[in-house]
């Protein structure tokens, strides 16, 4: 019997541009896949993290058999579960794509640690991102802190590796190994089944991603640049959580958008695919962010916001903004389309958390902490890093001074409505004038719905002073 070599999958649910799968399918042994459901994880996946990840492993799952491969599930302590796997298995090697998380690199460097103990080789394989963090250097050996200038020295240097095809056929083991039944982690909501709005909004697995990629290429991809802020039109590419899962890699987008964008000639793909890869790139700088700095979820970047005056007793106004009750329709509109479909907006996420952080003075990790449950693509290097830039505590953060005005916000943004007469129907039969203020609406302009929606948690102006006097403090000390 020829012993198998085990590829690790983690959040790299592909067959195609796979480094380790491929290195082990080329290896010539036969080849056990294996996803380990780590039951120790400090910051476990959200609820709906893992209604994703359940079809994720769905699809995989039958994507390998068409190759004759197979997926094996277990659950437990990562390094301990593979140990016993390999030792069960009698396993030759154990190949895996690095992580650029730094948990992640601690459960490597675990199972690494073992390789002579339990008689196998340990494959390592590039990371799921366009550069392995740390290649990406100022002239002076650093890292960049600031994302323009991490942009430039990107688009200066050498493209992206090409990716790989996925194995046309993979060598089946003799004996299969037991496997946990993917039903019996109860990974999706049952009492209640809140999923379906999830169900209606996505296609997970690799197959889902790819026609995600073509539809946006297709069409949504030639008004990008601009319609990416509009909230109400359907102009930004919905890849993120194709990309957190590793459904899509990085290194995929990148290639198939510069295809698109050489074979076009200069016309509006070319403008616009150009501006959707800068937000590639800034996917990216914040992944090398977080390699970097392990406590980019959890602390400032900046220590001095440490000591940030934030309001005490906020339960009540917290519950609001997670329940979209402020009174401010565009805020609104943003928390009920996140619980609804597990996504926002970008716009409205930049909204959303300026809201929590400057209106509602909470700490930004209370949203990063209810984005991380609610998110699809929950990433845990861009989450934190978003939340830390709209702070201002962050690297090239925005400056805390910067406050968006809800009102103004909606106004500019979702000018016809579109977007809050769809999620937030109690203001849906206003005027354009008061949609985004209904409380300056006359009374005959009001429906009983309109009447029951409630009222701003805070006033802007005066919610403004106080954050902008709150900074000041903080300088001071």
């Amino acid at each position: 019997m020829t012993p198998p070599v085990i590829v690790w999958f983690r959040d790299d649910l592909r067959l195609a541009d796979h480094p380790a799968l491929s290195a082990a399918a080329a290896s010539g042994a036969p080849v056990l896949a294996v996803y380990v459901r780590d039951e120790t994880l400090e910051k476990p996946p959200g609820a709906a993290s893992l209604w994703w990840l359940h079809h994720s492993l769905e699809k995989l799952s039958g994507a390998l058999s068409e190759i004759c491969g197979t997926l094996v599930l277990r659950h437990g302590n990562t390094a301990q579960i593979l140990r016993e796997f390999a030792g069960e298995t009698k396993a030759l090697a154990i190949f895996w794509n690095r992580s650029h998380e730094p948990a992640e690199r601690r459960r490597e460097a675990e199972v690494a640690a073992e390789r002579a103990e339990i008689g196998v080789d340990v494959s390592r394989h590039s990371t799921d991102l366009l550069y392995e963090p740390g290649s990406v250097r100022t002239k002076t050996g650093g890292q960049y802190s600031v994302f323009t200038p991490f942009y430039r020295a990107c688009m200066a240097g050498p493209p992206p590796a090409e990716p790989l095809t996925a194995p046309e056929r993979l060598r089946i083991p003799e004996t299969l190994p037991r496997s946990d039944r993917l039903a019996d982690w109860q990974l999706l909501p049952v009492r209640p089944d809140w999923a379906g709005g999830l169900r209606d909004a996505w296609v997970p697995g690799e197959a889902g991603a790819r026609q995600a990629l073509d539809n946006f290429l297709d069409d949504a991809v030639r008004h990008y640049r601009e319609g990416r802020d509009i909230p109400g039109k359907q102009f930004t590419s919905r890849l993120s959580p194709h990309l957190h899962f590793g459904e899509l890699s990085s290194r995929q987008v990148w290639h198939v958008t510069k295809f698109r964008i050489d074979r076009s000639n200069g016309g509006p793909v070319a403008v616009n695919g150009e501006a959707f890869l800068r937000e590639l790139v800034w996917r990216e700088f914040s992944c090398h962010l977080l390699s970097r700095t392990p406590s980019l979820p959890s602390a400032p970047l900046k220590p001095e916001f440490a000591d940030f005056p934030w309001s005490k007793n906020y339960n009540e106004k917290l519950k609001a903004w997670h329940t979209g009750q402020t009174g401010y329709p565009i805020v609104d509109a943003g928390m009920r389309e996140l619980w609804a479909t597990g996504w926002m907006h970008n716009r409205v996420r930049m909204v959303t958390a300026s809201f929590l952080i400057k209106h509602l003075l909470i700490p930004w990790q209370e949203g990063e902490k209810w984005f991380w449950d609610t998110l699809v693509d929950a990433d845990l290097a861009n989450n934190s890093a978003s939340w830390q830039w709209v702070a201002g505590c962050g690297a090239d953060a925005a400056p805390f001074f910067r406050i968006f005005n809800p009102i103004m916000q909606g106004e500019k943004f979702d000018g016809d409505g579109a977007y809050v007469r769809k999620w937030v129907p109690e203001v849906a039969a206003l005027p354009d004038k008061y949609l985004h203020k209904p409380w300056e609406a006359p009374d005959d302009l009001l429906t009983d719905a309109c009447r029951h929606y409630p009222p701003p948690i805070v006033d802007h102006k005066t919610a403004r002073e106080k954050a902008l006097d709150a900074f000041k403090s903080l300088k001071k000390d």
